[in-house]
């Protein structure tokens, strides 16, 4: 059942996760330089180039998860998972927004790092509905 409002869901999370954060910025340097997802994998920090790495895996798990549509059970633990990943990679854009250097004299935080945000919605939103899915099918498994 690919057309459910779960799909839709899914959809819009594997867009923000997989398009947004390499064309909005992240963050903007003391010096003016936009910093965006794409960028980070030219640093000496492993953790910052683990965060465009978990942007494109919580884009597939995404796309997996659409594709799940049998297997609801499955489909709800990969949207957790997913959820979990996100998280992760929330923490990590607040712990390097907060240890930016010249953060004292300035604060420009890209919309790029709500982004992990959006998605923790959405998936959020889907979970529940493949949920509901699930216990309409339990409901009337009961009644034969």
């Amino acid at each position: 059942m690919i057309q459910r409002i779960q799909t839709i869901y899914l959809i819009g999370a594997l867009l923000v996760c997989s398009l947004l954060p390499f064309f909005l910025e992240l963050w903007v340097s003391i010096d003016g330089y936009q910093v965006y997802a794409s960028d980070l994998m030219d640093r000496d920090s492993f953790s910052l180039k683990f965060i465009p790495i978990l942007f494109i895996i919580s884009a597939v798990l995404s796309l997996i998860t659409i594709f799940k549509f049998k297997n609801r059970q499955t489909q709800f633990v990969l949207g957790r998972l997913n959820i979990l990943t996100n998280f992760f990679i929330l923490g990590l854009l607040v712990y390097h927004l907060q240890s930016l250097s010249g953060e004292v004299f300035t604060s420009e935080k890209g919309i790029g790092s709500a982004l992990p945000l959006v998605v923790i919605v959405l998936l959020v939103m889907a979970n529940r509905a493949i949920k509901k899915d699930e216990d309409l099918v339990k409901s009337v498994d009961r009644l034969r």
